[in-house]
């Protein structure tokens, strides 16, 4: 019985030693975002969490109503009321344990990264995540080569020691010098709301586009929307952390460089522009949501930017709402949706560029057509007069094309003024989709489809002639339309 006692015991230490030697965290949850990559250049983007994975889909969520202002009573949202919201959670549950739910944790991490090919890992000294940032840090990388592929490994740590309590592989590919010839695929998408995710582990056009093996990623913007729940500052990191702690995001931001856009839903609320005036979104404000923003995507000095992908690539990326007019004044040479610096640094990098391809790839339709009773975009008559100054611009130059998000139907649109061509990726499902009716074709139109999917861009050389061809697919992947654009 001593002998049996004893082993128990010895047991039972061993257990316990056993247990103590597993790392209880930080992980990464919510993945890594590897963005703002030039041919020496990119962004890392890591967030730290408490746990190894998301709270479950069946776990549930909150819900808003709104406090009527004569009677104070809560009643169900029509529209967006300028009345003050109220969030109810369910009994027992909390920001915590709400689906999605994916706590960050302080911690610090590193990372290691090297060319593909090589041996030899650069290895960057830990840096803690910051608390006010979600818990994120940012790695900011130079020095690299162009036109490689690269490797890197992230690591999680508590605050006490160096035991790695988590790690994660990633990829990632450096853009073509810019006299390179070089055969270059990129993904647009916009439109991912949170109600409307296509399957238990996230959006389908994820691991659809994966498989295609694009050289990087834009996400036009409508990222996350914030209207129905988004009503602090907490509740609006929830919509972040829900988003991408899915299987589908992590899998594909691990692997592919991304460029990262703000729409409205994304930044506050519907049609958002700065100074905007109301009570539906409560305690949250519209800075606290372009500060969240920055601190939820890999982002340099500026949201408005342009890169360069070798010789015959460059695309534009602009800012849509922090320099905007208000949407409701008069229009006139002086109302605006980028704001007179941000246009000036457009039309200076355009002609600047010697690129074969230059894609404007904007966060709302530059050319349309669009609903009558929008008014927050450059096809809409509330911009008249800055969208027909840009499409006369974008007009002038030689093989210059716009790429849309934010509509929810796909299409390719040419201006009958201007000649400009429009690709409109539409939303990332097909349950996100609607707002134009099937079959409604205007003589704008070249392709119309009220569906779900993605967008891809694909320059290549055909008999030794550089070429643009656009393809819009479904969200599993299958091909719904081609456009050829023959370099002039």
């Amino acid at each position: 019985m001593k002998l049996l006692i004893k082993i128990f015991i010895i047991a039972l230490i061993a257990l316990v030693s056993c247990e103590s030697n597993i790392p209880k965290g930080p992980y990464f949850a919510t993945g890594i975002k590897i963005g703002e990559v030039t041919q020496s250049e990119a962004i890392v983007w890591v967030r730290l969490t408490e746990t190894p994975s998301r709270v479950g889909n069946e776990a549930p969520m909150p819900t808003a109503k709104y406090k009527d202002p004569e009677t104070g009573t809560l009643i169900a949202r029509k529209g967006r009321p300028d009345i003050t919201p109220v969030v109810q959670f369910p009994d027992g549950y909390t920001i915590k344990t709400i689906q999605g739910a994916t706590q960050g944790s302080h911690g610090k991490a590193r990372l290691k990264y090297k060319v593909k090919e090589e041996e030899n890992w650069i290895q960057r000294e830990w840096q803690m995540v910051n608390p006010k940032a979600a818990f994120s840090t940012q790695f900011k990388l130079s020095n690299l080569s162009p036109g490689k592929e690269y490797e890197l490994v992230v690591e999680a740590s508590s605050l006490k020691g160096n035991k790695v309590s988590a790690s994660m592989k990633g990829s990632f590919k450096t853009a073509p010098a810019i006299n390179v010839i070089s055969d270059v695929n990129f993904i647009v998408t916009t439109g991912t709301s949170y109600s409307d995710v296509d399957s238990d582990t996230g959006y389908k056009i994820y691991p659809s586009s994966l498989k295609l093996d694009p050289e990087f990623f834009v996400h036009t913007g409508d990222i996350v929307y914030y209207d129905d729940l988004g009503k602090t500052e907490d509740l609006a990191l929830w919509h972040w952390d829900r988003m991408y702690s899915f299987p589908n995001n992590i899998e594909f931001h691990r692997q592919v460089a991304s460029y990262f856009m703000k729409d409205d839903h994304d930044t506050w609320m519907n049609d958002a522009y700065p100074g905007m005036k109301t009570k539906f979104m409560g305690e949250f404000t519209y800075e606290q949501g372009t500060h969240i923003f920055l601190d939820e995507v890999p982002m340099g000095d500026k949201t408005y930017r342009t890169f360069r992908w070798g010789k015959d690539l460059q695309i534009w990326l602009p800012e849509g709402r922090d320099f905007r007019s208000e949407n409701s004044i008069p229009d006139g040479p002086e109302k605006t949706i980028w704001g007179k610096e941000q246009m000036d640094w457009f039309k200076r990098t355009v002609k600047e560029s010697d690129a074969t391809f230059k894609v404007v790839i904007s966060p709302t339709p530059i050319v349309g057509p669009d609903r009558g009773r929008k008014n927050d975009n450059h096809a809409n008559m509330g911009f008249q007069y800055a969208g027909d100054a840009l499409r006369k611009f974008i007009g002038e130059q030689k093989n210059m094309v716009t790429v849309c998000g934010d509509r929810h139907w796909q299409y390719i649109s040419k201006d009958a003024k201007t000649g400009v061509l429009e690709f409109s990726c539409g939303p990332g499902s097909n349950a996100h989709a609607g707002g134009w009716k099937q079959g409604n074709l205007l003589p704008e139109h070249i392709y119309l489809n009220v569906v779900g999917g993605f967008l891809e861009g694909t320059v290549s050389h055909i008999n030794g002639k550089p070429t643009l061809v656009f393809r819009h697919y479904d969200p599993d992947g299958k091909v719904l339309n081609e456009y050829v654009v023959v370099s002039q």
